[in-house]
């Protein structure tokens, strides 16, 4: 591949300064390897985890790539805190370095630069993504590095597209939401002077390349009945709260940084209306046929568009520092600008990384008037969704322990556990691996794939539920225990553990009717 930083044949492109990038990328490792170990696992990771102990090539709700490559890290580093989140911290590190390369690659010097980096580390969304393991942080680096191949491609590098198809076609693998980029490019290709590449092999060749990446994933939904589409169904109609274009795009700025407006908005005109920026117009096309795509629905969530705002940062900054460069009256302005994303960036960090003890980021939040919020249909207590899916897990995993413990040596052998969602499902088997715990049952999402894992022979311990549902269908149902957990969501507090016995029917045949896919 060629080197991030060689320049077209007219000379624009500006080579990466190691005096940005190497701070950039110690502040960012710095931010996430703080945060490591402050809360717990969340709800996604100890998923991630059990799936990581099926592998396959597809998943309910997502592609094989993220999985695989945690099996991976679990084999090397172990499935600790600190194994698993130092991928997605090197992943938003290397999201950094891509981001910094649009920019270079437009014409960037070391100030532009500089703002372009600023920007990645003062967006709140790019704080959280890359502070605990799952596809998102990934799937960052996927849409940065295709973005400078986009850029190098509509430099008229012919390499560039194979590259692409390639970037592509993993991404892909790790998160369909690539779909999109896909979707944008193909808008801005045919909607500016950039159409002429279709006329070229390399758009097609891209196309082909990223297909024969996707097919077994492909090939895998279509003999499982395409269960992510039945997800995306039900998440769209059931889980995700519903917001109009303009809520859409408020709270995106909110989760990019209101500090960053400027730059990416200028970044976009940049790209959209500017003469500099027109051999990137593509681009500019790309990114508004994504927004357009996501938020006139109104059910998509800010953060299935934060991977296309670093090449709008990238062109932002190029066309500030420009700006500057030709007008000695405001050259003050992109350092005011840096100094602001700078300041912000470290304002708003902690809300998205868990650098404070609880009850301090509880007391700071407050400060800064900002309540805990869910782009889910569901309430939130003192802490937002994205941490509060760190808490209670163990301790849930405990009190599930503490009723198998009382069952009969007998019981115990031929008992299972089932769980409500995959979040309780994956607590209790990672933890509950040294706490004895049966196998641990689920109908959520691929939970249900695996099925009932030889259950129905003995008693179920359920987590959580009805006792009247939970009666319908056993023989007998006693409530024998209790979950407790002050920060955790409100809809895992306090949860009631039953032991079901006596199931009226056999448990293969009630089994699809427990699915849900959400």
């Amino acid at each position: 591949m060629a080197s991030l930083n060689t320049p077209p044949e007219d000379g624009r492109a500006r080579a990466l300064e190691p005096a940005v990038v190497i701070p950039a990328l110690a502040a960012k490792m710095l931010i996430h390897l703080a945060a490591a170990t402050r809360y717990g696992y969340f709800r996604d990771e100890l998923y991630y985890l059990a799936c990581a102990d099926r592998l396959a090539w597809g998943y309910v709700d997502h592609p094989p790539l993220s999985i695989a490559v945690l099996a991976l890290v679990r084999a090397v580093l172990g499935d600790s805190l600190p194994a698993l989140r130092l991928v997605p911290a090197l992943a938003g590190a290397l999201a950094i370095v891509f981001t910094v390369a649009v920019a270079a690659r437009m014409g960037a010097g070391r100030l532009g630069q500089a703002l372009a980096a600023a920007a990645m580390l003062a967006a709140p969304m790019f704080a959280g993504i890359a502070g605990f393991y799952s596809m998102n942080s990934l799937d960052l680096v996927f849409w940065t590095c295709g973005a400078w191949l986009v850029v190098r491609a509509l430099d008229g590098e012919p390499r560039a597209w194979p590259l692409l198809g390639l970037v592509l076609g993993l991404g892909l693998l790790n998160k369909v939401s690539l779909l999109w980029f896909g979707g944008g490019l193909a808008a801005g290709l045919l909607l500016t002077p950039a159409r002429h590449h279709l006329r070229t092999r390399g758009p097609w060749v891209a196309a082909a390349l990223a297909l024969a990446l996707f097919s077994p994933h492909l090939l895998w939904q279509m003999g499982n009945g395409w269960p992510t589409l039945e997800f995306m169904r039900n998440a769209t109609a059931f889980k995700m709260a519903t917001r109009g274009v303009g809520a859409f795009t408020a709270d995106m700025a909110l989760v990019m940084n209101p500090a960053t407006l400027p730059l990416w908005l200028g970044g976009l005109a940049f790209l959209l209306v500017g003469r500099e920026g027109a051999r990137w117009r593509a681009l500019g096309v790309w990114f508004v046929a994504i927004f357009l795509v996501l938020a006139l629905p109104g059910t998509s969530r800010t953060q299935y568009i934060s991977p296309a705002f670093p090449p709008l940062f990238a062109a932002g900054a190029v066309a500030l520092e420009s700006f500057a460069a030709r007008r000695r009256a405001w050259r003050w302005l992109p350092r005011v600008l840096l100094a602001v994303l700078l300041a912000s960036g470290a304002l708003f960090a902690p809300l998205a990384a868990a650098l404070f003890p609880v009850e301090t980021y509880i007391a700071y939040a407050r400060a800064l008037g900002l309540a805990p919020a869910s782009e889910e249909r569901k309430s939130v207590g003192e802490l937002p969704q994205h941490f509060a899916d760190m808490f209670g897990w163990e301790e849930m995993a405990q009190a599930v322990a503490e009723v198998h413990g009382r069952l009969s040596p007998q019981e115990q052998a031929t008992a299972v556990v089932f769980a409500q969602n995959y979040g309780e499902a994956g607590a209790l088997e990672h933890f509950g691996r040294d706490l004895g715990l049966p196998p641990v049952i689920s109908g959520h999402n691929s939970y249900w794939l695996w099925g009932p894992r030889g259950g129905g022979q003995g008693p179920v311990i359920i987590l959580g539920g009805d006792a009247p549902d939970h009666r319908a269908a056993f023989a007998s149902v006693e409530e024998a225990g209790r979950t407790a957990c002050r920060y955790c969501m409100p809809y895992e507090r306090d949860l009631p553990i039953f032991v079901a016995r006596g199931l009226r029917r056999p448990l293969a045949e009630v089994w699809p009717r427990v699915k849900h896919y959400d």
